[in-house]
């Protein structure tokens, strides 16, 4: 069921409370749209909105005091909008389905630039693509390749961290928790990451799916920002293919259904993209810095790390540097079998999902709160 922000509410007005706490099996999903003065470069200092979208049960969302520790937000990856991500309409692909089923408030996030969030104007204008990119549209758009109207790379780590906090801010408020949980995927590792490291004392918990993490990433952002360069990118639908099936290792990693459910929604989420040749997503190019070593090293928020063994993205062997130099005692690293970047769509996808259930309920997988483990070889 789909509602917007407050219907909740009048739902009860309309006396059908009852009903909806008697089918808790019943997912609600709400929208919300938070308010932020943006910090994107192009569009600094204007009003933008940052579109969340919330799953849970009727039982959880009419509680009168939801439980401290069960506010949990979703953070994409470079390409992803977060509800295409993380709440697939497939089957049981649903990562935010799956907790919330479990009993906890769950929210998404689309990052500006992305999804159902605000996207700068400059997102809409080819010209802002790689020449290569731009080859991709003649002649449906382009005559010919053309010189930036915006030069620059269209969003910041800093940005997307601004973004995050207004979010968190807002879900802290709404549901009057001191804490939420955190679950990134790839670039989602270093937003939710290095979020958890400036604002430790909003985040109970973090679980990060191929987290973008170099040990020697830049701590400081670089001379200019944003840096030079294209402002957004566009993936079609033969090329979302063709890079998850690089990455397929074992029979039956993927199916056929869950794909083009992935696919439909992704070109849902972008109504514009949608009319550039046979369809794209777009995605803004971030500058990108910190959460490096010596970030981590520091960190003390509990966190799990999984890595598809099959992974072509972000190497295994990073998630495994994570680990070892993450500063927290109570740290999980799990190799996941027969998975790729993709792992939440994928067959083993319920015990990524059980995993982070068991980690956000009782900060363990498979009874170990500390320690490197393998799950489904």
């Amino acid at each position: 069921m789909k509602l917007s922000t407050g219907r909740v509410a009048l739902l009860a007005l309309c006396g059908l409370t009852a009903a909806l706490a008697q089918s808790p099996s019943a997912l609600l999903r709400v929208d919300h749209y938070v308010k932020v003065k943006s910090t994107v470069p192009a569009i600094a200092g204007q009003t933008t909105e940052i579109y969340v979208r919330e799953v849970v049960r009727p039982d959880v969302a009419l509680r009168s005091a939801p439980a401290s520790d069960k506010v949990a937000l979703f953070i994409h990856g470079a390409g992803t909008p977060a509800e295409v991500a993380f709440d697939v309409p497939n089957g049981d692909f649903s990562w935010m389905a799956y907790l919330a089923n479990a009993g906890y408030d769950v929210f998404s996030m689309d990052m500006t630039g992305y999804g159902r969030s605000t996207r700068p104007l400059q997102m809409n204008d080819p010209c802002n693509l790689s020449k290569e990119q731009q080859a991709l549209f003649m002649p449906q758009l382009l005559k010919t390749t053309c010189e930036p109207s915006y030069p620059n790379q269209m969003t910041t780590l800093g940005s997307d961290w601004a973004d995050i906090d207004a979010v968190v801010d807002h879900l802290r408020a709404l549901r009057g928790v001191a804490k939420v949980n955190l679950l990134g995927w790839s670039q989602g590792g270093p937003r939710s990451g290095a979020y958890a490291a400036q604002h430790p004392e909003k985040v109970l918990k973090i679980v990060v799916l191929a987290p973008a993490y170099g040990t020697a990433n830049a701590a400081a952002p670089p001379a200019q920002v944003p840096a030079k360069g294209a402002a957004f990118n566009t993936q079609s639908r033969s090329e979302f293919i063709a890079n998850w099936d690089r990455q397929v290792g074992c029979p039956a990693q993927y199916d056929a259904p869950t794909l083009e459910s992935v696919w439909s929604e992704m070109v849902a989420s972008d109504p514009v993209g949608a009319t550039w040749g046979t369809g794209v997503r777009r995605a803004p190019q971030v500058t990108s810095w910190g959460w490096n070593k010596d970030v981590v090293a520091k960190q003390q928020t509990p966190i799990l790390m999984v890595a598809g063994i099959h992974d072509k993205q972000v190497a295994p062997a990073r998630v495994k540097e994570l680990y070892t130099d993450f500063g927290a005692k109570q740290k999980v690293f799990v190799d996941l079998a027969c998975s790729s970047h993709n792992a939440m769509w994928e067959k083993n996808h319920l015990l990524l999902f059980q995993a982070s259930l068991e980690w956000l309920e009782k900060g363990t997988v498979n009874g170990k709160s500390e320690g490197m483990l393998q799950l489904g070889y």
